[in-house]
């Protein structure tokens, strides 16, 4: 699997399925500037934050050369993050779980829907069975990415965080494939591609500076 990097060609997008607009690859948007907003439908930050910022971006920049997309993933909470949930989302706008609780705390929802629809292609990420077979490579990743400082603890403190690890990973039906790909650490994440097709961006959670990024590519 080629693993994403900053300035360098963004790898393909690995989709289940396309649920809003024409089935697209990143190759197909070449002179294009791309963000990728990279959601869950059991996230109530992607709803408070991105979606609504990416909604914003697409309609005052489609005309100069942006194209946005919506990937939803799922790396917990199976059950809630499903192609059928961000099907009711993408067709009646209603949103669940977690989601759907804060929105309601906040009186954020117009009715039982959301207060603004998304007008971009929304695709489905390639969810993969989850096999035993890398596991401990998935680990060995995860520590690399996560925890630099993972050789410097005791012995009995990183056997500890593998044990924990391992029991994670384990116990997850499926594997995200383009969660993975770009090595996110969670959601809201962003992608920004310039025309070129080289990876500029890949942030999560806050991202003050999108727009300015997004605008200097432009």
């Amino acid at each position: 699997m080629v693993e994403a990097r900053i300035g360098h060609p963004a790898p393909p997008l690995a989709i289940g399925e396309w649920l809003q607009g024409q089935p697209t690859q990143l190759a197909d948007l070449a002179g294009r500037v791309v963000l990728v907003a990279v959601f869950q439908v059991n996230c109530p930050g992607c709803f408070l934050y991105c979606l609504p910022r990416a909604e914003d971006l697409h309609w005052r920049y489609q005309d100069h050369g942006l194209t946005v997309l919506g990937l939803t993933t799922a790396f917990e909470d199976f059950d809630k993050n499903t192609v059928g949930n961000l099907r009711l989302l993408l067709e009646s706008g209603r949103v669940i779980g977690e989601t759907e609780k804060l929105l309601k705390q906040h009186a954020l929802l117009k009715g039982e829907r959301l207060p603004y629809s998304l007008s971009f292609p929304v695709a489905m990420d390639r969810l993969a069975p989850q096999t035993l077979d890398n596991l401990e490579a998935e680990i060995d990743a995860f520590v690399g990415e996560q925890l630099p400082d993972f050789e410097t603890r005791p012995p009995a403190a990183r056997q500890a965080i593998r044990a924990r690890l391992r029991a994670y990973f384990a116990q997850r039906p499926f594997r995200p494939e383009t969660f993975e790909r770009y090595r996110l650490q969670g959601t809201p994440s962003y992608l920004l591609i310039d025309r070129a097709g080289i990876l500029r961006a890949s942030r999560f959670g806050a991202y003050d500076e999108l727009e300015a990024d997004l605008t200097g590519l432009l």
